[in-house]
């Protein structure tokens, strides 16, 4: 009997092994295919633009988190940037390797020795970096999904695949930092309801005139962040703005720090309707360090993003917000930032500082050069 059992079972670990070295073997010959099926296949327009719009960012991160290395003084603080500063270096690597096999040019990007000054006096707090560094790996996160999403080939899907984990990681980082500081934003609270229900009447979709109802859930959470985002962007640009030296970036910053102040206000009230709190203001988290620190060409390149970022955070919340008013109140403020957009992107065109992204060929071009 006991002879048998252990047959038995010599005979089913034996299958085991079996199945194990010829599911492996698999594995191998799938990885040997599709490393020859990317060997011919060209990266797409979604892929070249992920990989472009990635190195650009975060060459140009890479410049911010050398300065604040530099300058942070909190030690857990400094190893949360740090660890920041090797994964943007890591993936300016890897699409590097990427676009050599493509024989893609390298984007010129931004330079340590062109666009920062990582010896400069502090400019912003240690709090400030450390809600930087959230609301960066948020944003990350975010764009690395969609890459995920718009990869076909292996070493792209790859690289996208691990940025996400990465980002992941990185946040939970920073949040803990957040939490042992006592700094963290928590949103605000919703009652708990005595049982489901469901809408009435067409009253819910008002807003315009007469009493209008209590915010939803997620009308208080796209409020609350993007009072917050508004109120980080408003400390970023105060920063940049006293270190800036061309003339006309220095107006468009202090411009970019009224407009995004004054969004704060329209958030807030809107949230104080509803007895409820808004975030806090960082213009204390700025020095009043007037130094050379970054070129305008990066505050510029960041400054454009924000009000990106900003775009799409308001059509989000435009989209997700059924009462009236806030789908008016967030397309007046849209208006307002694409306006404030198109300045900017001039300023950046007429000092020679947008780096044309990858584009399909102009076939009208290509025409005239035959002549």
């Amino acid at each position: 009997m006991k002879k048998s059992v252990h047959y038995g079972s010599a005979f089913f670990k034996i299958r085991y092994i079996l199945f194990e070295v010829r599911e492996k073997y698999k594995r191998i010959e799938v990885r040997r295919w599709l490393e020859l099926s990317n060997a011919n296949q060209s990266l797409t327009s979604a892929e070249i633009t992920q990989l472009w719009t990635t190195y650009m960012n975060d060459a140009g991160l890479i410049c911010q988190l050398e300065y604040f290395t530099a300058q942070t003084e909190d030690e857990a603080i400094k190893q949360a940037a740090m660890h920041g500063l090797e994964l943007a270096q890591s993936h300016i690597n890897k699409i590097e390797d990427i676009f050599n096999k493509e024989d893609y040019p390298i984007p010129y990007s931004f330079k340590l020795k062109e666009d920062v000054d990582v010896n400069a006096p502090r400019l912003f707090s240690d709090s400030y970096l450390l809600y930087y560094l959230h609301q960066g790996a948020q944003v990350a996160i975010q764009a690395h999904s969609v890459s995920l999403g718009l990869a076909g080939r292996e070493d792209v899907y790859d690289l996208f695949s691990d940025c996400l984990q990465e980002q992941i990681s990185f946040i939970k980082m920073v949040h803990d930092i957040l939490q042992t500081k006592a700094l963290y934003k928590a949103y605000p609270m919703l009652p708990t309801p005595e049982s489901y229900d469901f809408v009435q009447n067409q009253s819910f979709l008002t807003g315009y005139f007469g009493e209008r109802r209590p915010l939803t859930g997620t009308e208080i959470n796209n409020l609350y962040g993007n009072y917050f985002r508004n109120a980080l962007g408003s400390a970023t640009l105060i920063g940049f703005s006293q270190v800036a030296t061309n003339n006309d970036v220095r107006k468009y910053l202090v411009r970019g720090k009224e407009i995004a102040q004054k969004h704060c206000e329209i958030f807030g009230s809107v949230l104080h309707e509803d007895d409820l709190p808004a975030s806090t203001r960082m213009e204390d988290s700025v020095t009043d360090s007037t130094t050379y620190t970054f070129s305008d060409k990066l505050m510029m390149y960041y400054s454009t993003g924000l009000i990106a970022l900003s775009v799409g955070f308001y059509g989000n919340s435009m989209a997700m917000s059924p009462r009236r008013d806030l789908g008016v109140m967030y397309n007046r403020l849209l208006n307002e930032i694409l306006k404030y957009a198109e300045d900017g992107a001039n300023i950046m065109i007429k000092n020679g500082w947008m780096e044309e992204p990858p584009r399909a060929l102009d076939r009208d071009e290509l025409a005239k050069k035959k002549k």
